[in-house]
């Protein structure tokens, strides 16, 4: 026998399930005042990647001894002229090899707009930039040690929707490596395999497009030219 009482609470308690609420579509003339958050490089840079946006990923990667990390502090070096930028080092943390690569690179030149985290935790990481006047620009390296899966990382780079995530991964052949940097892979705005010592730029939605050369001596001994 159905119990009254019980039937009568279950209703109550579907009229109160509130639907979600849909985005609002945007207008034609929303769409053509929108001003993209735009980083206006320069010289072999533009040449490379173009002008892109202050939003959402990008993924680099390459072997072991191919040039990754040096062409990655390159790029911090010349992303601190546009924001705060952070380098999770969450592989290999702050070793003499690190500390080696950040003083060849010449980051005490710019020593103040910069800073490294020792293989911080993503949950910690996304506390840290909900934070006011927290870093522009997020280097992750690497991917196979973030612990994240798919929705995860979806969830990083879509709350901070006003941020650059730069991705290193490790590579298998001439492909990211693992299920999460593939995803990275076909969401991110621009590619960079590093071969060689040689950033090869595989995809750029904002132009550019030209090979980056990341140390002439070892670009040469390996490529032989």
């Amino acid at each position: 026998m159905i119990n009254p009482k019980k039937q009568k609470k279950e209703k109550t308690e579907l009229k109160t399930v509130k639907p979600q609420k849909t985005k609002r579509a945007l207008s034609f003339n929303e769409i053509k005042t929108f001003k993209p958050h735009l980083l206006p490089f320069t010289g072999k840079w533009l040449e490379s990647i173009g002008q892109p946006e202050l939003t959402g990923a990008w993924l680099i990667w390459g072997n072991t001894g191919s040039g990754k990390t040096r062409f990655s502090w390159q790029l911090v070096k010349y992303l601190t002229q546009f924001g705060k930028v952070l380098y999770n080092s969450m592989e290999e943390g702050l070793t003499g090899t690190m500390q080696r690569a950040i003083f060849d690179v010449g980051m005490a030149d710019v020593a103040t707009k910069w800073q490294l985290l020792n293989r911080e935790p993503i949950n910690e990481l996304k506390e840290r930039l909900r934070k006011r006047r927290s870093a522009d620009i997020v280097f992750i390296d690497s991917v196979q040690y973030t612990g994240m899966n798919k929705k995860q990382y979806f969830d990083l780079v879509n709350e901070f929707r006003n941020k650059l995530f730069i991705f290193l991964s490790h590579a298998d052949g001439v492909h990211p490596r693992g299920a999460l940097a593939e995803t990275i892979y076909y969401d991110s705005n621009v590619h960079i395999r590093v071969e060689g010592f040689k950033g090869i730029i595989t995809k750029s939605r904002y132009g550019g497009g030209d090979d980056y050369i990341i140390w002439d001596k070892g670009y040469r001994d390996y490529w032989n030219v």
